[in-house]
């Protein structure tokens, strides 16, 4: 039985009637209130995270400079970004090293970014007509760059494991140093605060929901990479295995570094603490029943990191973990998380502050996230055998040049500069061409931006001098 909208809602954020409650507060609730009278009475549960989510990133705009650069290599503070976007814009991953100090990162960059530090840019380019600045070093903040903003692949699993090291030599993973023998196991999650174990069929939360993203407002912008919704799930619909994720997104200058920040783990690298809180409406009982879950329902999967594939040994409970010890082939091994549950438990509750203020209101998802079917995304990466592939189909225009007019997207640019008026469009703006005419002058070479026309028998480096018009 559905109680209330997404609208209705709203609504009572805006008048300030709305009844919010953190995760935990409503699995306390749920000791003396069933999920009906829960479902009846509160409005929104907010959920949060706060954990080491290697999948992150920032799309930057520095501006044109005088005279513009088109950018081709790019270092922020000696950390290489990916500039293979347009001329001033570059991708910077959480993960990238820097190029001289091993515990320095993308990550690094970023949370200083976020505090208002300067970054120093350093940018090279061949040069070309019209970009021809070949070098450019200078000082950037968020302040004096365009835009600065976070896109992060893979946030916020629905399940993680606990790792643990069974060989007889020390492990260091992305889940911090595994001591050998099973001497100690390290998870990562929040738990009954996590967003994804709270809305386990992902019935409220999918692409288009506005959430909280490192102190900014931001969105869910499509699921994450390794998203697997397929997996066994227990009782209380909580998945067995790592399962769904999330790609989001906000304005990194609106974000905070109290919620953003860099972390390194010895000999393994670098990696970002990204805090992430998603509101959870209670629109029906069934959603109601789903956010009172707690700890101690809550199991997670215990991956040997010690034997090649990493497989699972046994299942514990959240609430095991947080106790302090879980008891493997009859040895208590110490647990200790990689994640933070009190900062979590506290962006759950800015978050609640913030709806009850009317800073923040829910959105309805445009589009579910795939909750029922399997859309597994953990294949290995299988060597392929050589294979032949299909040459394209080419068109002799001459017996010295080529046309490979099946991937011709008819822009035009080779009538303007043919002399010989061997390409033409039709009344439905097709090109068109007649072979006749062509006197190879290799003009329709120099222009083509998808590189169709192909020199067959003559060298074209002596024809590179010949003018493009008259």
């Amino acid at each position: 039985m559905r109680f209330k909208s997404f609208d209705e809602i709203n609504r009572k954020i805006r008048s300030g009637s709305a009844v919010v409650l953190t995760a935990r507060e409503v699995t306390k609730l749920a000791r003396t209130k069933s999920a009906s009278e829960i479902a009846k009475t509160v409005d929104v549960v907010t959920t949060a995270t706060f954990s080491p989510m290697c999948s992150s990133g920032v799309f930057l705009n520095f501006g044109n400079c005088h005279p513009p650069i088109r950018m081709e290599n790019v270092r922020l503070n000696n950390v290489s970004a990916y500039a293979g976007l347009a001329a001033v814009d570059a991708y910077i991953g959480a993960t990238q090293l820097s190029e001289n100090k091993p515990d320095y990162g993308g990550a690094h960059v970023i949370e200083e970014l976020i505090a208002g530090k300067d970054i120093l840019l350093e940018a090279e380019s061949s040069g070309t007509d019209c970009y021809p600045r070949r070098k450019i070093k200078a000082l950037i903040n968020k302040h004096s760059i365009n835009e600065a903003i976070m896109f992060n692949p893979r946030n916020c699993y629905q399940n993680y494991p606990v790792a643990v090291n069974s060989s007889n030599q020390k492990k260091y993973t992305y889940m911090g140093i595994l001591e050998p023998n099973l001497s100690n196991a390290n998870y990562c999650t929040s738990g009954e605060l996590s967003p994804l174990i709270n809305d386990p069929y992902l019935q409220t939360i999918g692409i288009g929901t506005r959430i909280f993203l490192g102190g900014a407002q931001g969105f869910i912008s499509w699921n994450g990479t390794q998203f697997c919704s397929g997996h066994q799930r227990n009782k209380f619909g909580i998945p067995l295995m790592n399962a769904a994720t999330l790609a989001v997104t906000a304005d990194l200058k609106n974000m905070s570094a109290e919620f953003i920040q860099a972390a390194y783990f010895k000999h393994y690298g670098v990696s970002l603490y990204v805090g992430l809180g998603i509101p959870i409406p209670i629109l029906d009982e069934e959603i109601a029943a789903q956010v009172i879950i707690s700890n101690q329902q809550i199991p997670v999967p215990v991956v040997d990191f010690g034997q090649p594939d990493h497989p699972v040994i046994a299942y514990v409970s959240y609430k095991e973990l947080t106790a302090g010890t879980i008891k493997l082939n009859g040895i208590n091994i110490p647990t200790s998380s990689i994640s933070s549950s009190y900062i979590a438990g506290y962006i759950a509750g800015v978050l609640k502050h913030q709806i009850l203020e009317n800073k923040f209101t829910l959105s309805r998802p445009v589009q579910l996230l795939p909750p029922k079917e399997s859309l597994n995304s953990l294949n290995p990466i299988v060597e392929m055998p050589e294979q032949i592939f299909e040459t394209e189909q080419e068109i002799l225009l001459n017996e010295n040049l080529s046309f490979n007019f099946s991937k011709c997207i008819h822009c035009g640019l080779c009538i303007n500069v043919c002399p010989s008026a061997v390409f033409q469009f039709n009344s439905e703006g097709i090109l068109s061409y007649d072979q006749t005419r062509c006197t190879c002058c290799f003009k329709c070479v120099e222009i083509c931006p998808l590189k169709l026309f192909r020199s067959v028998k003559v060298n074209y480096e002596k024809f590179k001098t010949v003018p493009l018009s008259g």
